[in-house]
């Protein structure tokens, strides 16, 4: 039997533990749950992990909320949730704070240079690995790559590639055979979906109607981004730089990309580098009182849907894996994420690697065009340094990501 306490101590040491991205975490808590506790067996840990990879929003805090359920029911989800979530968010938080007081100034502007290259290899190494696991059929090959022309030539939306992906490995896949539990559970998802709609939505429909402006943009566009997040935090990054660098302006490219250095060094979910994002918006808006609401507001806004799609999915979990046609619809969406990835990895590199970016928008394309004699050598030099410590070498994420910041400070102050 499991007590408050051991769950507790069993989620918080999850939490903080939780370093290097999805991979790293599911692992973390398989061996905490599953080898070490027993308290789900092997076949229910794999089972849950499809299912939490159908959701939208990050598979592995989802995987924690699932396990806190199936234990203690709802108040045991929130609790295994928030555990997995709140060590992060309050590392990220407090980084925020020192980078909007901090960030100008000369040094740190150094030092972020460096981890600005270092994340184009981190996004590229997230490409590879992701293509190793997704790409695994001559369709799957071809999906990633009309995704990839999509966004990078014509810039289509991300939610609509995702959309039409899902929809052709669904319908391309026929109705197979299999075996549904007898009672179909709309009463018990029925209350989940109206409890957790609400704690969802209220606040959302609260902000718009009495904080109109930035505030309420951000509480929109966070909801909408958890409703598309399909594939992990890097397959929506794109989509979310671009809109809130060059659509919203609430952000610099550059402090995009030290936001996402930071979040790839805190434990905890990758997409937390949204209440980077929310902290910074509001504190330029608003000065430190908006910082901090735009970061809480960020993080409802984000992780508020997570429960509501495990408490009013979960009770669905043996009918939707045994759906064939569902995983299609997943795999399928999983290949045009190597696509989405791709595009970012291109995307953040050229804006990283030169200084003056054109476009052509012309003819229905609408592609960057880099400036090939504003080039930056000491960026594209980082850049390629961590990726050999990163995919030849193997180094630890966080000590690539200091070599290349101490370096670049290095060679400022030359």
């Amino acid at each position: 039997m499991t007590d408050w306490r051991m769950l507790f101590t069993a989620f918080g040491r999850v939490g903080l533990l939780s370093f290097g991205g999805p991979a790293a975490q599911i692992a973390l808590m398989h061996r905490e749950m599953v080898e070490d506790r027993k308290w789900v067996s092997e076949a229910e840990y794999l089972s849950a992990l499809s299912f939490c990879m159908l959701l939208p929003g990050p598979e592995a805090m989802q995987l924690a909320t699932w396990i806190g359920w199936r234990l203690k029911g709802v108040p045991g989800g929130v609790l295994a949730g928030l555990l997995f979530v709140l060590p992060g968010a309050f590392v990220v938080l407090a980084l925020s704070a020192i980078y909007a007081a901090f960030g100008q100034v000369p040094l740190v502007a150094a030092l972020f240079t460096g981890v600005q290259a270092a994340v184009v290899a981190v996004v590229i190494e997230a490409l590879l690995r992701v293509s190793r696991r997704a790409l695994k059929s001559r369709a799957h090959w071809v999906t990633a790559l009309l995704a990839f022309l999509a966004l990078f030539l014509f810039g289509l939306p991300f939610p609509v590639v995702i959309l039409v992906a899902g929809l052709y490995g669904y319908i391309s896949t026929a109705r197979g055979a299999s075996v549904m539990p007898a009672a179909a559970p709309w009463a018990e998802s029925g209350r989940a979906v109206l409890v957790w709609g609400a704690v969802w939505l209220v606040p959302l429909v609260g902000v718009i109607w009495l904080a109109p402006g930035i505030f309420a943009q951000i509480a929109i566009f966070f909801s909408k981004l958890a409703v598309v997040t399909f594939g992990g935090a890097y397959a929506v990054l794109a989509w979310m730089s671009q809109a809130v660098v060059e659509d919203k302006h609430w952000l610099t490219l550059s402090q995009m990309m030290d936001g996402l250095g930071l979040a790839e060094t805190t434990p905890g979910p990758l997409i937390l580098v949204t209440e980077f994002v929310g902290f910074l918006a509001g504190f330029r808006h608003s000065g430190w009182a908006g910082g901090f609401f735009g970061a809480a507001l960020t993080l409802w806004m984000t992780f508020a849907p997570c429960f509501l799609w495990i408490f009013a999915g979960a009770p669905w979990m043996a009918r939707l894996i045994a759906a064939p046609q569902l995983s299609a619809a997943l795999r399928s969406i999983t290949a045009a994420v190597v696509g989405v990835i791709a595009n970012l990895s291109l995307w953040f590199a050229a804006h990283v690697f030169f200084a003056q970016i054109g476009r052509i928008d012309s003819g229905g394309l609408h592609v960057i065009l880099p400036d090939l004699a504003s080039v930056r050598p000491v960026p594209a030099g980082l850049a390629l340094g961590a990726g050999l410590l990163l995919l030849r070498w193997h180094w630890p994420l966080p000590v690539v990501l200091a070599v290349a910041a101490i370096a670049s400070a290095s060679f400022a102050f030359v």
